[in-house]
């Protein structure tokens, strides 16, 4: 099976306000966005990926240019539009304290299956089609490059959320139990059986045990052993 490395963007000029910046064009990475983004790639390096497919959005592609700068053999990232961003129809370009005074956010927060963004997508809507697109990439890149294949996928917040829970078996309703920080690694391996997540949002911490790391369709039974820590540094 082969493995999917969900990034989602760095921060933007737009998160740092407070707005929500939705599909709109010249949203950018700011200077912390771009940090973020260099730690990333710094963490990716340790592993040989087999594509990066990216959100056509530019925060993603300027975040997925970082992952690139620190690989060998990938010359490009092809986007996807399954990958965009949610349709948040009138909800895009306004600040997130004045939408919080809507009836529809307590939705948003407490059953997303139910919402559709007025003018918009709606969520489940979101879900089936960022989820196809991911599982449809990662039986692509199995087929042409074998199971212990690795690649990364660079999205948004909500829609990896979303990609999550569907690989934790989650309802929608449950997604906004879910962190994904700017800049954060997530890694799921799909099977023939189930999916298998093997970290959230994480911002830190090495990765080079992916480019050795034999995949399984099963589960250990007690946990297994792990992959093998990194060398102790002698500095």
């Amino acid at each position: 099976m082969a493995t999917v490395i969900l990034v989602r963007h760095g921060r933007t000029t737009a998160n740092a306000t407070g707005l929500l910046a939705g599909r709109a064009a010249g949203v950018e990475l700011d200077q912390i966005g771009r940090d973020q983004a260099t730690l990333t790639g710094d963490r990716l390096a340790a592993v040989p990926v087999v594509g990066v497919v990216s959100s056509p959005l530019e925060r993603c592609r300027q975040t997925a240019q970082f992952i690139l700068d620190r690989q060998a053999g990938t010359p490009h990232a092809p986007v996807d539009p399954d990958l965009t961003e949610c349709d948040y129809g009138q909800w895009q370009g306004r600040m997130l304290s004045d939408l919080a005074t809507e009836d529809l956010w307590s939705v948003v927060q407490s059953q997303p299956s139910a919402v559709t963004f007025p003018g918009g997508e709606s969520m489940a809507a979101m879900q089936a089609r960022s989820v196809a697109a991911i599982r449809r990439h990662d039986a692509a890149f199995e087929a042409e490059h074998g199971p212990g294949a690795v690649w990364v996928a660079v999205s948004h917040g909500d829609i990896i959320k979303s990609i999550l829970a569907d690989a934790l078996g989650m309802h929608l309703d449950l997604f906004q139990r879910i962190t994904v920080g700017p800049a954060s690694v997530s890694i799921v391996r799909y099977g023939t059986s189930r999916p298998n997540v093997y970290a959230t949002n994480t911002d830190a911490g090495d990765l080079s045990w992916l480019a050795n790391s034999a995949p399984s369709g099963d589960a250990p039974v007690g946990g297994g052993a792990g992959h093998t820590a990194p060398p102790a540094s002698s500095a």
